[in-house]
């Protein structure tokens, strides 16, 4: 017997998981870009029409938007754990190794979403553009309190600069997602690693 749980609007069943129909969309977006995915793209990885599609998602800006959000819980949930390191060293080291992570990993595109999305859509005036400035300019911020507080606590000299700390490991980490796009091996990507962490003094 059919169940509410099972039902969709108006009590009438739905035909696809929204769950799965939103991992299908993400890794489209993470592999082809914003630009680059049709809505006819969209429909038939999903397995859903336009109406369907519409209905559950709202339109593609929107279900980009979903599909960012899934990616930031899920597949970037290693940069809020990285935070919560004891010291800014394994913050830093933790941030660097989950970006390699996700990037040679073979179930994933080898790219970062955000990094990729923010250089395909470049137009400063694209509301999706502002958008994903906001959520990079939210990460970075969140990394710099983390580097204050190492500062406060005297895990950081009381010279270092949190700010400029926290934009050096985002543009390493950025720079790692182009290189895997670009083919650099897992080994190639952790001596980046190894000498941005060396290139670091505030670490000595």
């Amino acid at each position: 017997m059919e169940t509410k749980k099972s039902r969709g609007v108006q009590g009438r069943p739905r035909a696809f998981n929204i769950d799965i129909a939103l991992d299908q969309a993400l890794l489209l977006f993470w592999r082809k870009g914003y630009l680059g995915t049709s809505l006819t793209d969209l429909t038939e990885a999903m397995g859903i029409n336009r109406p369907s599609l519409y209905a559950a998602f709202g339109n593609k800006e929107t279900l980009f938007r979903k599909a960012l959000d899934r990616y930031r819980d899920q597949h970037a949930k290693y940069i809020r754990d990285a935070l919560e390191e004891p010291t800014a060293r394994r913050v830093i080291e933790r941030l660097m190794h989950g970006v390699v992570d996700l990037v040679t990993n073979p179930g994933n595109p080898s790219s970062c979403l955000f990094t990729q999305s923010l250089l395909a859509c470049a137009d400063p005036d694209d509301p999706l553009h502002q958008e994903l400035v906001e959520r990079l300019v939210a990460g970075e911020m969140a990394t710099r309190d983390r580097f204050q507080r190492a500062v406060s606590e005297g895990d950081l000299p009381p010279d270092a600069d949190p700010a400029a700390l926290a934009r050096f490991v985002l543009t390493v980490n950025a720079g790692l997602s182009v290189q895997a796009a670009g083919g650099a091996s897992r080994t190639e990507l952790l001596q980046v690693v190894q000498t941005a962490l060396q290139a670091c003094p505030t670490l000595d």
